[in-house]
């Protein structure tokens, strides 16, 4: 199976390095992206939206020309889900790492500006259940790694249309929720229980990790991916 996989904000295709070995040892092709516009300056990244992610990927599931597993950590799940409405015949199942299928108009979120893009924050600035299994090594090797985004890209609006999404299989790598846990939690989040409601295959795992299972837990989260791309 051919496998993208979207980082989340602040990350590049460098992020999935300790995880493509053990998808690629199952047989599988990957494709790790960076987003258009990380690491650039304000200059060369205002115009730079959300949808602009997202054409970029589906750009990459026409460029592989076969049916994909498209895989959206965090912020990146909103990009795989509006990618799967644009080629619903493409991808044959989309996996979100710890995040959600959004709604539409649904965003990702909103963090500080800064000299016209969007820094990371810094590790501390995370609730202490997403960055618990990330020991002091790991924080200090990623951050420094880790990108600015476009200001637009977390406040822009999800563009998702039609609602021919909701044929494509869908599995949840939940960071500390298992499949019941999720369902019942996720009927008070409005939209967003509209939508996981309207996935006609949904299934949810529960990884036992933070939000950064990439970093802290990279086997397993190979793992997952291998075993929801059946």
């Amino acid at each position: 199976m051919e496998i993208i996989l979207i980082p989340g904000l602040w990350l590049d295709a460098d992020s999935w390095s300790d995880v493509i070995p053990t998808i690629e040892a199952a047989g599988h092709r990957t494709h790790a992206l960076t987003m258009p516009g990380v690491g650039a300056t304000a200059a060369e990244s205002a115009d730079i939206g959300i949808q602009d992610w997202v054409d970029a990927v589906v750009a990459e599931i026409d460029r592989v020309d076969a049916p994909v597993v498209v895989v959206g950590h965090s912020g990146g799940g909103n990009v795989a889900w509006a990618a799967a409405e644009a080629r619903p015949d493409r991808v044959a199942r989309v996996v979100f790492v710890d995040t959600v299928a959004p709604p539409e108009g649904g965003q990702i979120s909103e963090f500080d500006v800064v000299d016209g893009v969007i820094p990371f924050p810094g590790w501390d600035f995370f609730d202490d259940d997403d960055v618990a299994d990330l020991d002091a090594e790991t924080r200090a090797r990623t951050a420094p790694a880790a990108k600015s985004v476009p200001a637009r890209v977390p406040t822009d609006p999800i563009a998702l249309g039609e609602g021919r999404r909701h044929t494509v299989p869908v599995t949840l790598l939940s960071g500390g929720m298992d499949d019941a846990t999720f369902r019942q939690v996720i009927t008070q989040w409005g939209p967003y229980a509209d939508e996981f409601a309207s996935i006609q295959d949904a299934e949810v795992v529960r990884l036992g990790t933070g939000h950064w299972p990439q970093f802290s837990k990279p086997a397993e989260l190979g793992q997952a991916i291998v075993a929801a791309a059946r």
